[in-house]
């Protein structure tokens, strides 16, 4: 619960939570709505996610949020979503640690081959982050999502088991 009130903080207007969360939450985010994100979640062999908080290693806070979603266990394939970074932590490197202990998890712990991930075109820093941890972009699905009389276009990126274990030799 206090992590949930933590994310509803952070999480404080409509813009924030749509690059967050895409359509997936409605404004305001709300300890319900994250109750029902986070059911039947963190289950190795059965969930089709798992969510987990992001703890800055010297005062044990947490300073973020990140999931893996879309799991398909028979195509040992899915996504990184919902990534957050508290204000505070952005632009010091959290990101990249963040994403490379994910692919970790991913490719190591749950097996998979294929991971991969979206991002709304003008986040150039989230780019930047993916493609430092190994991600390749693979296309643009172009005016995706209309936001504010706006079109905004999606990044589509992913990394691969093979490409992961050379980067880690």
């Amino acid at each position: 619960m206090q992590d949930f009130q933590q994310l509803i903080e952070w999480i404080s207007d409509e813009e924030s939570l749509t690059i967050w969360s895409g359509a997936l939450f409605s404004f305001p985010l709300t300890i319900e709505s994250l109750d029902w994100y986070i059911d039947d979640t963190n289950i190795a062999g059965s969930s089709d996610a798992f969510v987990y908080k992001v703890v800055e290693e010297e005062s044990g806070k947490s300073v973020g949020h990140i999931s893996i979603g879309g799991i398909s266990w028979k195509n040992r394939s899915a996504r990184i979503s919902r990534v957050f970074l508290a204000e505070e932590v952005r632009g010091k490197g959290y990101c990249r640690n963040v994403i490379l202990a994910v692919l970790k998890v991913g490719f190591e712990q749950l097996g998979l081959h294929r991971i991969g991930l979206g991002l709304y075109n003008d986040n150039i820093a989230a780019l930047n982050c993916y493609e430092k941890s190994g991600l390749k972009v693979e296309g643009i699905s172009r005016d995706i999502l209309f936001n504010k009389g706006k079109w905004w276009s999606m990044i589509e990126m992913s990394i691969l088991e093979d490409e992961w274990k050379e980067m880690n030799m």
